[in-house]
């Protein structure tokens, strides 16, 4: 044991204090066994991500669903995430990992702001950077389970990339996610071949390419918001809804 003394007034008085070890000043954090997991299966998903370029910008479509299963469990998830006055980002997929994407992306923002030098995160930088990022996790065994869109108008120019869960990148003048990619990349492929395609034709075009996803994707809800990148800056509208015209069904016989 460690003795200290100490004087007051000729009185002694005697402390007794047990010797300081180094551990004595580490925060122990103490887990139980397999307390780390890996995402097996996403619990809350979101649909598909359609996105679309035009004569002096971009325009992203996404709705606002959040599903367990087939189960439409949230109906006001908003994914549309502005990441500065040039840039948007979205995802389809898990939304727990898209949160955690965002989180991610604003600690680069706030990292960038720091050093004060007028940069801000370009399109074609974010979307680099996000290959990485999403590489990174495929490599350690822990993908994040989302595609990736990113949009933005930079220099004069319009920018439209999509990363997948495994680091797969690519650019295109129209995108799409999920199982948009199969219905409604088609349609997007038609209006993006015009070259006189304005900002209101291409959200027309992303306007009936989500009612044909409420038509035939179960995981769609009719509730939707389109952000549009211009030289203007980022305008994301509030919630669109389309009503849908099921005058057919009656027609529709033999899966009763």
């Amino acid at each position: 044991m460690f003795h200290q003394e100490y004087s007051l007034n000729n009185v002694a008085f005697k402390n007794t204090l047990p010797p300081k070890r180094d551990e004595d000043y580490e925060v122990k954090i103490y887990k139980a066994p397999d307390v780390f997991k890996r995402t097996l299966s996403p619990n809350t998903t979101t649909t598909s991500v359609l996105g679309l370029k035009f004569n002096g910008g971009v325009a992203i479509a996404a709705d606002v669903g959040g599903y367990y299963g087939k189960l439409a469990r949230f109906k006001g998830l908003e994914r549309l995430y502005k990441v500065n006055d040039s840039t948007v980002m979205t995802t389809s997929g898990d939304f727990a990992d898209f949160q955690h994407i965002r989180d991610t992306v604003e600690q680069r923002i706030i990292s960038e702001k720091i050093l004060e030098d007028g940069f801000s995160l370009k399109p074609f930088c974010l979307y680099t950077w996000l290959t990485r990022l999403m590489y990174s996790r495929r490599s350690q065994f822990d993908p994040l389970w989302n595609s990736v869109v990113v949009g933005g108008f930079d220099e004069g120019k319009a920018f439209l990339g999509v990363v997948n869960m495994i680091g797969l990148a690519y650019e295109d003048s129209c995108v799409a996610t999920g199982l948009g990619s199969y219905i409604a990349l088609p349609a997007l492929r038609n209006a993006a071949s015009n070259r006189m395609l304005d900002k209101e034709g291409a959200h027309q075009t992303l306007i009936k390419c989500m009612e044909l996803l409420y038509y035939r994707d179960t995981c769609s809800l009719p509730k939707f918001q389109i952000a549009t990148l211009t030289e203007k800056g980022v305008e994301i509208s509030p919630v669109i809804e389309v009503t849908g015209n099921w005058e057919i069904a009656s027609f529709v016989k033999g899966f009763e």
